[in-house]
C-alpha cells in the first residue's frame, strides 16, 4: 500500500548578494523560529577544505566563510557559501511569515522570495534509495549529496 503524497508549498529565498556566516546564522535562527517549517536546505558555492585541482591541489583551502554556525541549538560547520535558502513549509500562512522576517532583514541588499512547489523533490530519487534505502524518512527526500560522506544536519525547529 502507498500512502498519499501531500504537497506541501514551497519557498526559495534568494539574496543579492551571498551571505556571510554571521549573516547566514542570524537569518537561519530568525527562520528555524517560526512554526510550521518541515524542511529547510541551503544552497550556493562549494567551500572545499583543500584546493580541489590546479598546481596547489590537495593543500590546505583558509577560507573566512567556512565556520561553524549554531542554528536552533545545532552547531555545523557551512560547508557551503549560502546563496540560496529553499524552505517546505506547512501552509501559506507560513511563507507570509518567512516574508515578513525576510522584509525586516534584508534592509542592505534586496532579495526574492519565490513561491511554488518545485524546488525540493516530493518523490524519492535514486540517490535517496542507495543513501537511505527504502524505508528513507520522507523528510529527507530530495535533500542527499551522494558524494558526501557526512551525514545532513537536522535541526529541530518548533
Amino acid at each position: 500500500m502507498t500512502e498519499a503524497v501531500v504537497d506541501y508549498p514551497q519557498c526559495r529565498i534568494t539574496p543579492l548578494r551571498m551571505l556571510k556566516p554571521d549573516s547566514a546564522e542570524l537569518l537561519l535562527n530568525g527562520i528555524v523560529e517560526i512554526s510550521g517549517i518541515r524542511r529547510m536546505t541551503i544552497n550556493g558555492p562549494n567551500l572545499p577544505r583543500t584546493v580541489p585541482y590546479g598546481p596547489a591541489r590537495g593543500k590546505p583551502n583558509p577560507n573566512s566563510n567556512r565556520k561553524f554556525i549554531t542554528v536552533g541549538g545545532s552547531e555545523f560547520e557551512l560547508h557551503v557559501q549560502v546563496g540560496t535558502i529553499i524552505l517546505e513549509v506547512l501552509d501559506d500562512e507560513v511563507i507570509e511569515k518567512i516574508r515578513a522576517l525576510c522584509d525586516r532583514f534584508f534592509t542592505k541588499f534586496p532579495y526574492q522570495l519565490q513561491t511554488g512547489k518545485k524546488y525540493m523533490k516530493t518523490q524519492p530519487t535514486v540517490a535517496d534509495y542507495a543513501k537511505y534505502g527504502p524505508n528513507a524518512d520522507l523528510r529527507m527526500l530530495g535533500l542527499t549529496d551522494p558524494r558526501n560522506k557526512e551525514g545532513p544536519v537536522i535541526i529541530q525547529g518548533r
